[in-house]
């Protein structure tokens, strides 16, 4: 019930910040009860009880007319030297969630001694893409010019993304230094980042494996109502939207923690196949029989931080 508390105690200052009303049709809640009836052993994981971290909520980082953007710091009490950064994007079919759902992983990060960042962005019902990039982006802006406070080391900072998050931390990390995605900046630090987390959050658009593309005329897929267009309206823009098509040398290093549903990791082998010549770090952990948003349940949760812990670990700490 705690966590339930905090999710609503979210959403309220959500409401409050944002001029538009919150889509609420994703909620750890409703999707509990759903997948329940498939698999009635799960349960919700739940914020930890420990206190050996500081908090520090409902910072506002950005403002637009549509309403103000906050995120939330979760950082260890004591650390002798700089600390690598976590920023955590959450899911909703960019256009539902909210930045609590993410906040047991980011506690259990923090008392493993990083820094972690919820944080809100532009959702389809305020704005859409590029909107929520170039937010992603403000809160890595946002981090630097911040550091100091929490004792963030600028140059070890991962965006890690479920679902939604995913496709955006994924496009996040493959654009350092893109001037497309560089726009209405809150100050002048640079955006890039060192590493990501994609947890079930698709690589491409229009892909094979992909099903985004909605087969009923009727109905518009929530990729099409994000982006703005359908398939066959503008291909280049989702091409342009999807990470698979900015791979490349200058893509960072990326943890891939997938379910057992082929359509929520679509084009990964092609991104992983892009960026091996490069030299660039990837690793894989598909979790058999996994519903999509398993990492919001136990019995997957601690398998879940587990794998970002030692990923984490291995890419920043000597």
């Amino acid at each position: 019930m705690k966590f339930l508390t905090l999710i609503f105690i979210c959403c309220f200052t959500l409401s409050q910040a944002q001029k538009i009303p919150a889509d609420t049709s994703f909620s750890v809640y409703s999707t509990y009860i759903k997948e329940k009836k498939k698999r009635p052993y799960i349960t919700i994981a739940f914020p930890l009880g420990k206190d050996n971290f500081k908090v520090k909520n409902n910072i506002v980082y950005a403002k637009y007319p549509t309403g103000n953007l906050l995120l939330d710091v979760i950082y260890p009490k004591k650390s002798r030297k700089p600390t690598p950064a976590v920023l955590f994007v959450f899911g909703g079919g960019w256009r539902s969630g909210n930045r609590a759902q993410n906040i047991p992983l980011a506690q259990k990060i923090a008392q493993n001694g990083y820094v972690a960042i919820t944080t809100d962005y532009r959702l389809s019902t305020h704005a859409q893409f590029p909107a929520a990039v170039y937010d992603l982006k403000n809160t890595v802006r946002w981090i630097k010019a911040n550091a100091g406070e929490f004792n963030i080391d600028t140059n070890k900072i991962t965006v890690a993304g479920f679902s939604a998050g995913g496709q955006l931390a994924a496009l996040v990390g493959t654009t350092n230094n893109d001037p497309q995605f560089e726009k209405e900046k809150i100050n002048s630090h640079n955006s890039n980042i060192q590493a990501v987390i994609d947890v079930d959050g698709i690589l491409a658009f229009d892909h094979p494996e992909s099903a985004e593309v909605s087969n009923d005329p009727n109905r518009k897929s929530v990729a099409a109502i994000w982006l703005g267009a359908d398939l066959k309206e503008n291909p280049a823009l989702w091409h342009n939207s999807s990470p698979l098509y900015h791979a490349g040398q200058n893509s960072v290093p990326i943890l891939f923690i997938n379910s057992s549903t082929t359509r929520f990791h679509a084009g990964r082998d092609d991104l992983i196949a892009k960026i091996k010549p490069f030299g660039i770090y990837s690793e894989v952990h598909t979790l058999p029989d996994t519903p999509h948003p398993f990492w919001l349940f136990n019995p997957w949760f601690e398998e879940v931080s587990k794998i970002m812990i030692k990923f984490l670990d291995q890419q920043f700490k000597d």
